[in-house]
């Protein structure tokens, strides 16, 4: 480079100052660009844990009316039971309507918990009456009996089931 003198806006720069000046105007753009690729992280962060947010504020709206719901498939199980020898219309279109509002219950995520001969969990399980074993080993006692039903709402348990153990 040549010790020429350029002249901008009345000022004399040489040419050693027209490069530090350079590198300073390429720091602060570097600069900004960090600074707005930081903001675009951040904003694309936020985008996104709101839409989870959202997405598990509707699952557990729905999981509440699913809840609320629960005594209402209680009380067609416990009718279903109680006119299990009668055959009319009316019971015919009991169970299909408990057989309607459970498959659709079902295809939302509902899962029904009521399966006797499994080993006791108590995530799962509510144990309200206890049996003797009568000699039998195993591993952990054993749900003999499902007295009411539980239930699971996409993973979480909304309800235990109420069931009576063995062992």
């Amino acid at each position: 480079m040549s010790d020429e003198v350029l002249e901008t806006n009345d000022e004399a720069l040489t040419p050693y100052e027209v490069l530090d000046e350079r590198g300073d105007v390429e720091r602060e753009r570097d600069e900004y660009l960090d600074a707005l690729q930081r903001l675009q992280a951040d904003f694309e962060n936020y985008r996104k844990r709101v839409a989870r947010s959202s997405e598990e504020a509707a699952t557990r709206a729905a999981g509440d009316l699913v809840a609320r719901l629960l005594p209402t498939l209680d009380a067609f199980d416990l009718a279903t039971a109680h006119f299990a020898n009668a055959a009319s219309d009316e019971v015919a279109a009991l169970v299909q309507t408990r057989g309607l509002l459970l498959d659709t219950l079902s295809r939302e995520g509902l899962e029904r918990i009521d399966d006797g001969s499994v080993t006791f969990d108590p995530q799962i399980h509510d144990a309200v009456a206890h049996v003797d074993a009568d000699g039998e080993t195993s591993d952990g006692p054993i749900v003999e009996d499902v007295l009411r039903a539980g239930y699971r709402w996409r993973g979480t348990v909304l309800r235990p089931a109420m069931v009576r153990v063995k062992g």
